[in-house]
């Protein structure tokens, strides 16, 4: 995988010094310059007749006197601001990092030579306020994302019989019964215990709807609760509920810099040796060291120093309006250069929860009369296939039956009188330990999970379970190889084979393996990443290792905080449109990028070529200089705003 670096932050408080101090020196030079060309002006348009005659004298024989005297702001910058940026160009030199902005320290210090005070001085304000513009424009960038840092709840209401009593967020435990006044936000992720309303999450969620929350419904930190009051159970603490989460990935995220870097470097590596060649090349054909100087002052690379870092930081801000938490910058850089996709099954491709999708009944029974029965008995269980039942029910508009003696235990199933009748849901075996003379009415063996159910104590059907494949798991998969490059898909998963190929064949992947420990997967996923870039898309704990081991490892962040921190970004939403959002993301950030310096570089070099040839003198090198500056930070700005589509499928 790409290493990241921790690095420091984007403009330290000396540099800002620097900057303003450059800033504030250059202009005193300017103003007291002006004022004493214009009093020379008025001197020799005069004829001394308005001037008294000791204003005269200066002007008449010590005007380069007092020239020289102007200086002495130039002089301090160069003394307080270029010395330090200088050292520390030198000691990056030292240790054989030979970056782009070395030219900067050789335009300094060739300036100082010539006496050319004031080019010298604008080279250090453009290197110095071009960290500082920077730290700006990365703060822009994150506007999104301190925003949410600015409405993090801080306060919940605890419950405690009828007493209310506020405490602070940090204060409140799993299982606490909170209160939620209307227009409040949610302290934490829930689920709601008393009251129905309405919720706005798309502060999180992005969706511009507002959510119906009833008994039962969850609910997310951050969200801001509509008209009616509820009363919610804390299932998460503070510090790990959904708001909290993105704030904690928003901070860590903040204090890295992504080998992108090394992009600028590399451009670099070409961009200083020509600079370099043409300042010489334009000495020596002119034989004036001043062009010299003009070219080094114009071919000083801002845009490959700023413009890079604001791309993704700016990309960094998009992603995360659309529900993707960026871990690792460095994946903008290479993903869209991978080449092999590995998913998971549960939870990736699929929805993580069963449906059913066959009711098989015996002739003495019809599909709707068991699925009524059997629906108004599951209504009160918790077992994971419940809801698939009583969802079907829901589906096909069934009326629901009264039930009484309700019984589940162990090893036994579910039972209970339905309407008068006896009705028992358990499994094949339990139904053929204890029914053997009955298994020829069962359907063959199937993939997928099945119960069997019995009533008035005689077989009465099977129920046949899938895990529900996302509805847009086949259009995603089939689109990767032309859209995005990708030469193999493969699906990885600890399931049975017969589950695992039938998933395949639904959406389309022919590379299959099954039964997969943890170990098998990580050992696949390292074989598989050095033959190509790879990435891989998981949600489970299991999934941790894989995710360490791939190129880029992409978790669907609802089920386990493990596998986020395993991953160098997490899908909060868990949808594959964000995963495609992504890839999209990566590929205009490093276009973006690349717009951005190698744009500057050629206007760059245009400039240098003026100034090889005498027209731009060192000044306005520096000028123009910090135009093509603006110019390429503009554009580096524009990966923060969102484009028409970030999706193809």
């Amino acid at each position: 995988m790409t290493d990241t670096k921790q690095a420091k932050p984007p403009a330290s408080k000396s540099e800002n010094v620097i900057a303003v101090f450059s800033l504030l020196g250059i202009g005193a030079y300017l103003v007291l310059r002006y004022v004493v060309d214009i009093g020379y002006e008025i001197y020799t348009l005069s004829l001394s007749t308005s001037l008294t005659s000791a204003v005269a004298d200066i002007y008449q024989g010590q005007f380069s006197f007092a020239v020289s005297l102007l200086q002495l702001p130039l002089l301090a910058v160069l003394v307080f601001g270029g010395i330090p940026l200088v050292y520390q160009l030198i000691t990056k030199l030292l240790h054989g990092d030979f970056g782009a902005d070395l030219l900067a320290g050789i335009s300094i210090v060739t300036a100082v030579l010539l006496d050319e005070y004031l080019a010298g001085s604008l080279v250090v304000l453009m290197l110095s306020s071009g960290v500082a513009l920077e730290s700006y424009a990365v703060r822009k960038a994150s506007s999104v994302l301190e925003a949410l840092a600015n409405r993090m709840p801080s306060v919940a209401h605890r419950k405690n019989g009828e007493i209310v009593a506020d405490i602070g967020t940090e204060q409140v435990n799993i299982g606490d019964t909170l209160l939620i006044f209307p227009h409040e936000l949610c302290p934490v992720d829930g689920t709601v215990l008393e009251g129905s309303g309405t919720m706005d999450e798309s502060y999180l969620t992005g969706e511009p709807y507002m959510m119906s929350k009833t008994s039962g419904s969850q609910v997310l930190s951050g969200a801001i609760n509509g008209d009616c009051a509820l009363t919610i159970r804390a299932d998460k603490l503070s510090v790990d509920s959904r708001y909290a989460k993105i704030m904690e990935v928003m901070r860590s995220s903040g204090q890295y810099r992504p080998n992108i870097r090394r992009l600028g470097d590399q451009l670099g590596a070409l961009y200083t040796p020509l600079a370099v060649s043409i300042a010489v090349l334009a000495w020596m054909l002119s034989g004036d060291v001043i062009r010299f100087l003009a070219v080094l002052v114009i071919a000083t690379p801002c845009p490959l120093l700023i413009a890079i870092p604001v791309t993704i930081i700016s990309s960094i801000s998009l992603a995360a309006r659309r529900e993707i938490i960026i871990k690792n910058p460095a994946i903008l850089e290479t993903i869209s250069a991978c080449r092999t996709a590995i998913f998971d099954k549960t939870g990736t491709l699929t929805y993580g929860r069963p449906s059913l999708t066959e009711l098989v009944p015996c002739p003495a029974y019809n599909k709707h009369e068991v699925l009524t029965l059997i629906a108004s008995l599951e209504r009160y269980s918790k077992h994971p296939l419940s809801g698939a039942i009583v969802k079907a029910a829901e589906q096909q508009n069934l009326s629901l039956l009264t039930v009484s003696n309700i019984e589940e235990l162990p090893g036994e199933g579910l039972k209970g009188n339905v309407a008068g009748k006896p009705v028992q849901i358990t499994s094949r075996k339990q139904f053929i330990a204890r029914h053997s003379d009955n298994t020829a009415l069962l359907p063959p063996l199937s993939g997928g999970l099945e119960c069997v159910v019995l009533i008035d104590g005689g077989y009465a059907a099977t129920l046949q379970f899938r895990d529900q494949v996302r509805t847009d798991s086949s259009s995603f998969i089939h689109h990767l190889r032309p859209n995005h490059l990708f030469e193999k898909v493969m699906l990885v998963s600890g399931d049975r084979e017969s589950e695992v190929r039938y998933l395949a064949e639904k959406v389309g992947i022919k590379h299959v393996y099954f039964s997969q420990s943890p170990e098998q997967k990580l050992q696949l996923v390292r074989d598989e990443t050095r033959l190509a870039k790879t990435v891989y898309l998981g949600d489970g704990i299991n999934d941790a290792p894989a995710l360490n081991a791939a190129t880029i490892g992409i978790a669907f962040g609802q089920n386990s905080d493990i596998t986020g921190e395993s991953a160098d970004a997490v899908i909060m939403d868990s949808s594959l449109l964000k995963v495609d959002e992504l890839f999209h993301i990566g590929g205009r950030m490093r276009t973006i990028a690349l717009q951005s310096a190698v744009g500057g570089m050629l206007l760059s070099v245009i400039g240098m070529a003026l100034a090889g040839l005498g027209y731009l003198s060192p000044v306005t090198g520096a000028v123009t200089q910090e135009i093509i500056d603006v110019l390429a930070v503009l554009n580096a700005l524009r990966a923060a705003i969102p484009p028409k589509m970030l999706s193809d499928y």
